[in-house]
């Protein structure tokens, strides 16, 4: 994977890119940045062009003067695969990325050609900030090291104000609305010990995609792309 940066949103934009093949675009989610996909990148890579962008103020990209709200990231996603000549790609996203990629599916459905949504979040039983960080921290516990490493430098990056502003534009954002309006094909992927995404929320995901099925890996939390990358890139190929 190399470091790819272009003008996105107005800003200097970082991403990793690499491979041939059909286009795979990642898409991270809050806080965190495109460090949090390399593993599945890199086992993706091997028969896929990837893109795992850093959206405006996250990473390595630079930070616009207000946090971006999900239409405003998904239409920084969409000056992605522009300035690398992408037409249209299989997106998978995790947790407020799926919300992201499913925006963008509504507004935009001819760049995306299908969906993976890694812990779409935000799961309505738990429908308030602080409930939403009481599943963060339980699920941290089952997330391995090397994943916290990551998201601690991300999360210092982005920094609180930041953190809990995009939160609340997450919480405010109508997602289950749009999944009936996602005409293509979706996989809805969930870590079977995930504790900020309910396995009933996953299913509801997963029953409202009028193409949408549904796959559990065992063992694993939130954030099974990096902690189960080869299940998570072997289900993904074989849905692509």
């Amino acid at each position: 994977m190399e470091h790819r940066f272009e003008t996105v949103a107005g800003l200097r934009g970082h991403a990793l890119v690499g491979g041939s093949g059909p286009p795979v675009v990642l898409v991270h989610g809050l806080a965190v940045s495109s460090r949090y996909f390399v593993p599945l990148a890199r086992r993706l890579v091997r028969r896929h062009t990837v893109l795992a962008p850093d959206l405006p103020g996250y990473g390595r990209s630079a930070t616009p003067r207000r946090p971006l709200g999900i239409v405003e990231l998904a239409d920084a996603l969409c000056e992605w695969l522009d300035a690398l000549g992408i037409t249209s790609a299989l997106f998978v996203g995790n947790s407020l990325g799926c919300q992201i990629a499913v925006d963008l599916a509504v507004r935009a459905p001819q760049r995306v050609r299908r969906l993976v949504l890694v812990g779409p979040s935000m799961d309505p039983s738990a429908p308030t900030l602080w409930a939403q960080w009481r599943g963060l921290v339980r699920d941290g516990i089952h997330e391995p090291v090397g994943l916290h490493v990551a998201e601690l430098r991300d999360y210092l990056r982005m920094g609180p104000r930041r953190i809990l502003a995009t939160a609340r534009a997450a919480l405010a954002d109508e997602f289950g609305a749009k999944l009936e309006h996602v005409r293509q094909p979706a996989l809805v992927i969930r870590g079977e010990r995930d504790q900020i995404v309910s396995q009933a929320w996953a299913e509801r995901v997963a029953a409202a995609l009028p193409a949408g099925r549904l796959r559990v890996v065992r063992r694993s939390p939130h954030a099974t792309h990096w902690a189960a990358a080869g299940q998570v890139a072997r289900l993904i190929e074989e849905f692509a």
